[in-house]
């Protein structure tokens, strides 16, 4: 079966591709061959920069327009020669070093690749595309997403709502204050992603510039490999390697990655819960439908579909993060495999975001359900009014709202200003305490 979007073994380059194709210039197979090619021709200037042999100012940007304006074609070349030589980077260096020919640059063809060894080209591109992912795709994504829940914060911070702690009616809360929890959450763990550096690896074979050193003994190495990965390529060189990166870094990126995702199932559990209790009506498209038997129904599809699709980014995550870490020795090969799947989890988390601000797009405010839950609860101002007791050093107030709440009758507004009006207090603390309802024993949230 040729490959599109109904033959696709994986539902991101099948169902979902429309949703994602902006992830294909970093997360493809393309993308990492391209990403090479980049590393391939930079590296190669920087010797030029190093006076290890000399380019010409107008050479310069040729080389670069190889990565540049990298084709589909110039791909397919590659995949090409990785037929034969059954290396992938060995195949990026043959065409490097045919392109150089066609710019006549036949004399400095041994300089492509000069003691590297595949990992420094891995190790640089590798987080070189997964850094560009982050900041260009994720971090604008995330940020739209809590724009929009501070939007919806800001616009609820009047609406009071019963809350529910152990899914039973607690003290009153504010709606806007309960999303802004989840805005400072996330905003929390935004913030620890942008301090946690994309790390590469450049050091030769085993990590010690050995094939350097003994080639230009007189240059310092340690510092040219520290300006091309650090300045040139915008990453962090690792000092002290194997002939990988220990991906210690990446692997704490993936693990934020997955405590954000955590967050947000949180969330798109709690919104499922309120549009089940009616809190929230949603908004009908035409032509869709909610059910195959039962026309009625307007499912909460956005937020379960973001819950899956973030569990499935997590659980990748997680395989990532403490496989990645470990290698034999100076090294194996089971990073390689595993590097590749990086944009999945990527992919899913991507998806999810998209979801749930689908869904917070279609959420309709109900808020006389909010109003009638909390005039239906009155036994929730039973703390407000034991703890003023206290204040009073009336006794036992707890015990007596306890036996009032607990005694099988409903609490109602009239039940509750009964209680207080058989209270042997003054009447300026009863009318202090009939002052308090489920409406405005809100406490500080602002």
């Amino acid at each position: 079966m040729q490959l599109q979007a109904l033959t696709a073994i994986s539902p991101l380059d099948g169902r979902y591709r429309r949703q994602l194709e902006e992830l294909a210039p970093y997360f493809s197979e393309f993308a990492l061959i391209r990403y090479r090619v980049l590393v391939e021709i930079e590296y190669f200037i920087a010797l030029s920069e190093q006076k290890v042999f000399t380019l010409s100012k107008s050479q310069v940007p040729a080389l670069r327009k190889i990565y540049q304006d990298f084709t589909i074609e110039n791909a397919q070349l590659i995949k090409e020669t990785e037929k034969v030589t059954n290396h992938d980077v060995k195949a990026v260096e043959y065409f490097v070093k045919n392109e150089l020919k066609a710019l006549g640059l036949e004399e400095k063809l041994e300089w492509v690749h000069f003691g590297l060894t595949s990992q420094d080209v891995n190790n640089t591109a590798t987080p070189l595309y997964w850094k560009e992912a982050v900041e260009h795709v994720y971090m604008p994504a995330i940020a739209n997403l809590i724009l929009d829940l501070k939007k919806m914060a800001k616009s609820w911070m009047k609406i009071p709502m019963l809350a529910r702690t152990h899914g039973q009616p607690a003290s009153p809360t504010i709606l806007g204050k309960e999303i802004q929890v989840f805005v400072e959450r996330l905003e929390g763990q935004v913030k620890l992603l942008g301090d946690i550096p994309f790390a590469a690896k450049f050091g030769g074979a085993t990590g010690n510039f050995n094939a350097h050193h003994v080639a230009f003994p007189k240059i310092n190495w340690e510092k040219f490999g520290d300006k091309f990965v650090n300045n040139t390529l915008g990453l962090q060189r690792m000092k002290y390697t194997t002939q990988i990166e220990h991906y210690d870094n990446i692997s704490a990126q993936f693990d934020t990655l997955k405590r954000i995702n955590t967050i947000l199932i949180d969330f798109c559990r709690d919104i499922w819960t309120y549009i089940s209790m009616d809190y929230f009506k949603q908004k009908i498209k035409a032509g869709e439908v909610g059910s195959s038997a039962m026309p009625h129904k307007v499912n909460p599809i956005d937020f379960e579909n973001a819950e899956g699709n973030l569990g499935m980014a997590n659980a990748i995550f997680e395989h990532l993060s403490s496989k990645l870490p470990i290698s034999r020795l100076q090294r194996d090969l089971t990073d390689s495999t595993v590097l590749r799947n990086i944009g999945v989890p990527f992919g899913h988390t991507i998806l999810a975001l998209k979801s749930v601000q689908k869904g917070l797009g279609k959420l309709i405010l109900n808020e006389a359900k909010l109003e009638n839950d909390l005039e239906n609860n009155w036994a929730v101002v039973a703390e407000a009014i034991q703890t003023v007791l206290r204040r009073e050093n009336f006794p036992k107030p707890y015990e007596a709202l306890k036996d009032l709440t607990r005694g099988g009758e409903h609490i109602t507004q009239k039940t509750m200003h009964k209680f207080i009006d058989g209270l042997k207090i003054s009447a300026t603390l009863k009318k202090e305490l009939k002052a308090i309802t489920p409406h405005n024993y809100t406490g500080i949230w602002g």
